[in-house]
């Protein structure tokens, strides 16, 4: 489990094509000090399994499920990216509740800059709409953000200082493909009350 809090904003190295997967190798001297073979990392809110370490990179093998439900299938060498380690057991919960699964994702519509922080209006799939509430949460390429407006296709976020330029929403575009998470437990919510109606209905 994640936060939605990004510990370091790193970079993609490498990508070796597989076929049907790819490796990624990518720098990350804070979030590898500590990891191992077998450890997550979340790369822009996807989870991802660490394969090895090494001089401050880690390589992580992405399978096409993945590349074809997230933006990764999109980095290049030299790609900024988002990094995260897992939560700890006793750790503040500094976002919300992020699982690192990806729901979907949404393109960069426009940004509105302002004195100390910047809108950024972002493109809603039509299946995630009923998930998504104004002042709600939503994890936009790994980070944790409160929804400003909520729209039949589109969503805005506001940006502060310190997400602009520790993050790569500091430095996406419009046009460019961000990873969505919606928030896991209004989706709970919404399967245990369709079971507890499809039930009374039988």
């Amino acid at each position: 489990m994640f936060t939605g809090i990004v510990e370091e904003l790193g970079e993609v190295t490498a990508v070796e094509n597989l076929g049907d997967s790819s490796r990624f190798r990518l720098r990350g001297p804070l979030v590898t000090e500590d990891a191992k073979h077998g450890d997550s990392i979340a790369v822009n809110g996807v989870c991802l399994t660490v394969v090895e370490t090494a001089g401050g990179e880690f390589t992580a093998d992405v399978m096409a499920e993945t590349l074809n439900r997230s933006s990764l299938g999109a980095l290049t060498t030299g790609s900024r990216v988002n990094l995260e380690r897992p939560m700890a057991v006793g750790d503040r919960l500094g976002g919300h509740i992020v699982q690192g699964h990806v729901d979907g994702t949404g393109t960069i519509l426009a940004r509105t800059p302002s004195e100390n922080w910047e809108i950024v209006k972002i493109s809603l799939p039509a299946a995630l709409r009923r998930y998504v509430v104004e002042k709600g949460s939503i994890t936009v390429d790994g980070v944790s953000l409160t929804v400003v407006d909520a729209a039949a296709d589109f969503f805005t976020i506001s940006l502060i200082p310190t997400t602009l330029a520790l993050t790569t929403l500091g430095i996406k575009e419009p046009g460019d493909p961000v990873n969505l998470e919606v928030d896991v437990i209004a989706k709970y919510v919404e399967r245990l009350i369709g079971d507890k109606a499809e039930g009374a209905a039988k």
